[in-house]
């Protein structure tokens, strides 16, 4: 007989956990003794025909009560052991339900049993502490907790306890804020309340925690995240019995969030501008103290300067190569632990990671930084700096790009006590990489640019002279922005006859190609200026040229048509009658500054750029007073963003007005310092030229009658003439030379002809006449009697060429000027 202290918590069997289940009485010897409506719905017996029979036939799986009562005295002491069991419905058809077996107190005639049988659908709740169920979930590989109403701990797995090396004793009966006390833990509390309250399950709630000791080799120092799931425990009648939370370690998933988060981060602060010393820096001030608390960022000394960057050094080990420090960061105001500053230079010593890492390409990991090891030894700067900052722990990551070795980047942790691992290495060794590719791509830019400012560099004219018709001087300010330099140039062109041509232009576009464009025209334009054309025709043919240029590069096989266009302005200065013939292709007008200071914009035709096609260009002429000054520029100088033209050329004016008696070189610097503080976005260039003029007793003209015994006469004129000069000893080629010009004329040239000698740095002798038709030399042959004329005033002279005038053309040569012996 059973006790009532035996059988009183299987009252609880009865009284919540069989309620609405199918429930029949069986006696000791396994027949019905009782039979509910509900047993009857499940397996189709009326009371009348269960109650009587053997439990075995009305109940299929019940083969065994005595068996039945010993699962059940093995079972738990609030209800019994359950099962799932396969029934059978009257009808044959099978039932799966969950089966309990308890015994029933006050039984005289031997132990009696309540069994009770509900569908698996019918099965509101499993207890908590339920033998199966805890096993199941004590096995679970998540962390799972149960809460009552008030959130204090009734059950917790194993896994749990592993999260957050908090262990069971510790929980049970507790709340989280109690054993781990702070904001998170009071969010979470608050997470769980609303789902006591609405019952809505809550999914992926992530919060954070500094555990107290290490869980699993885990860093106690840094924090853990969790992804937690609540949900609702209510009973069959809906009454609510607590909550139950899931709980997940997402601390590597969140960290490598995080990282992901750094590292889009570290794509806008690393490599801002195109500065390899300002990227270096910006790298070591992104990881301190992201990564460690001091960063040096060591770059060859070759990359700076745009050169090829290193190879590696390779398993000889050749020479250690030169580093410049471009970046250092320490959460020390100042990086007192660094041993030299930014931007000198790094030892490196030949047995060090440093060499290690550049021989073999792979980064270095010292968790443990031992100041015993070899190359410290060979360094006492280091092992001091080591000792006295309490560095205990280094990686070295080298950087390097596109196959190229552009340097290291060290990382050192003092105040942190955990050690670097593998993934803080891998975190910056893709930090790197990124940087990295910033630093080649500022390395490639500095190079292309130091390209391009040599290029233009060497196609500027290195030294201006104006001879004897004008004073020169020149200002180029390139323009500071990422495409380099521009397409701006300038020059002064000696001419015949004492004449100089000053010339300005401006290609569209900047960086190397613009200045390649520039050489081409510029070398054009000397070309045609020997040819000695009229600025208007010199225009036209140089127009030719850039449409020529614009087919050359649409016919480039790789289709990248370069924009070829250019605007340019061409003036020539004859000292000898103090007239400027000008003619401009779109540039802006140059400025005039007369002897008095009053400066003028003269209205000069624009015409339209070169390259624009179907261009025209007019020439005006003006006759200069002595001492006049003009300035030609380019739109750099008179137009900035915040400015327009006419703004710019009143400027302008202003400043040359102001100052026009001051040396050309002084005049020059006044009006840049005129020009806006901000960065222009153009090249700016200023040619000025003072004029000058020859003095009527350098030079002699006569004009000679269209009569072949004139050539003697016109070689005294031209002996009388040098000697007069103190010139006797040029006497002799030039009456040649005289002789040949002269013939060559009359013979086949229009009156009237007339013979001008020139004296400045060289001597000039030319002979005019009305005609157009051009000489040309010919190197005769040994049977021919005439044909050498040309030739031998090619080799007596200097230089020699024809220029056709308004009234006809010029034949000239010159000679060089030699003292009197």
């Amino acid at each position: 007989m059973v006790t009532g202290e035996d059988t009183a918590p299987n009252t609880l069997c009865g009284a919540t956990q069989t309620i609405g289940a199918a429930i029949g009485v069986v006696d000791a010897a396994g027949t019905v003794v009782g039979w509910t409506q509900a047993a009857e719905r499940l397996v189709g017996f009326s009371a009348a025909e269960a109650v009587g029979r053997s439990a075995t036939e009305v109940l299929a799986a019940l083969e065994d009560i005595p068996k039945a009562s010993a699962c059940a005295e093995q079972g738990d002491t609030e209800g019994g052991r359950p099962g799932v069991v396969g029934l059978r419905h009257r009808d044959g058809s099978p039932l799966d339900v969950t089966l309990r077996a308890c015994p029933l107190p006050g039984q005289s005639t031997g132990t009696h049993w309540l069994v009770s049988a509900a569908g698996m659908t019918g099965i509101s709740w499993w207890p908590p502490n339920g033998t199966e169920v805890e096993s199941l979930l004590s096995s679970a590989p998540v962390g799972i907790v149960v809460r009552d109403p008030e959130l204090r701990c009734t059950w917790v797995n194993d896994a749990l306890a592993l999260q957050d090396g908090l262990p069971r004793e510790e929980r049970l009966g507790r709340r989280l804020t109690e054993i781990l006390p702070g904001y998170e833990a009071e969010k979470v509390e608050a997470v769980m309340r609303e789902v006591l309250e609405s019952g809505t399950p809550t999914v992926d709630h992530e919060y954070r925690v500094r555990l107290p000791d290490a869980v699993n080799g885990a860093d106690p120092h840094r924090e853990h995240s969790f992804s937690t799931s609540y949900f609702r425990l209510d009973d069959a009648q809906g009454h609510t019995l607590g909550v139950c939370g899931m709980s997940v370690d997402v601390t590597d998933r969140q960290r490598a969030r995080e990282r992901l988060a750094v590292l889009s981060e570290a794509n806008t602060r690393i490599g801002s501008t195109l500065d390899v010393m300002r990227t270096g820096q910006e790298l070591a001030d992104f990881a301190v103290p992201l990564i460690a608390e001091y960063v040096t960022v060591d770059l060859a000394e070759s990359v700076p300067l745009g050169e090829e960057s290193l190879p590696r050094l390779g398993a000889a080990h050749g020479p250690i190569p030169a580093f410049r420090r471009a970046g250092v960061a320490s959460v020390h105001e100042g990086a007192p632990e660094s041993l030299w500053p930014r931007g000198e230079q790094v030892f490196v010593p030949a047995s060090s990671p440093f060499t290690e890492v550049l021989t073999s390409g792979r980064s270095h990991l010292e968790p443990v930084l031992d100041i015993r090891s070899t190359w410290l030894g060979q360094d006492a700067g280091r092992s001091e700096k080591i000792h006295e900052y309490g560095m205990h722990s280094l990686m070295v990551v080298p950087i390097h790009a596109r196959g190229a070795v552009l340097g290291v980047a060290v990382f050192v942790r003092m105040n942190d006590p955990a050690p670097f691992e593998a993934d803080d290495l891998l975190f910056a060794e893709e930090l790197v990489n990124r940087a990295a590719l910033s630093l080649d791509n500022a390395r490639r830019y500095v190079r292309e640019r130091a390209a391009a400012f040599a290029l233009q560099r060497d196609l500027l004219p290195r030294h201006l002279t104006g001879g004897d018709a004008v004073e020169v001087a020149s200002r180029y300010l390139p323009a500071d922005t990422e495409d380099g330099v521009g397409g701006d140039w300038f020059d002064v062109i000696p001419l015949s006859g004492a004449r100089v041509a000053l010339v300005v232009g401006d290609v569209v576009g900047h960086g190397i190609n613009a200045a390649a464009t520039m050489g081409r025209l510029r070398t054009a334009v000397h070309t045609l200026a020997n040819m000695d054309l009229p600025p208007d025709e010199l225009l036209a043919h140089l127009d030719d040229t850039i449409d020529r240029l614009a087919e050359e590069s649409t016919d480039c096989q790789d289709h990248t048509a370069v924009t070829v266009g250019a605007t340019c302005l061409y003036a020539v200065y004859d000292p000898v009658t103090r007239r400027c013939t000008m003619a401009r292709a779109g540039h802006p007008p140059p400025a005039i500054i007369a002897p008095d200071g009053q400066v003028t914009f003269p209205d000069l035709p624009s015409g339209l750029p070169l390259g624009v096609g179907l261009a025209s260009f007019e020439a005006v002429e003006w006759e200069l007073p002595e001492g006049s000054v003009l300035a030609f520029y380019t739109d750099g100088l008179v137009e900035t963003r915040d400015q327009d033209i006419d703004a710019g050329l009143c400027r302008l004016g202003t400043a040359l007005a102001a100052q026009s008696d001051r040396p050309l070189e002084e005049l020059c610097s006044a009006v840049v310092d005129t020009l806006s503080t901000q960065t222009p976005f153009d090249d700016a260039t200023l040619l000025l030229a003072r004029t000058r003029s020859l003095s009527p007793t350098q030079v002699a003209s006569w004009e000679l009658p269209n009569e072949p015994v004139v050539v003697s006469q016109a070689r005294a004129l031209a002996a009388g003439q040098l000697a007069e000069w103190g010139l006797e000893n040029l006497a002799d080629t030039t009456e040649l030379i005289v002789s040949e010009l002269v013939t060559n004329a009359i013979r086949y040239g229009v009156a009237p002809v007339t013979l001008r000698l020139i004296r400045h740095h060289v001597l000039v002798c030319e002979v005019s006449d009305a005609g157009d038709t051009v000489p040309r030399m010919r190197h005769a042959r040994a049977t021919d009697e005439g044909g050498r004329g040309l030739f031998v005033v090619a080799q007596l002279s200097r230089r020699r060429g024809t220029r056709y005038t308004a009234d006809g053309k010029v034949v000239w040569a010159e000679q060089e000027l030699k003292p009197v012996t």
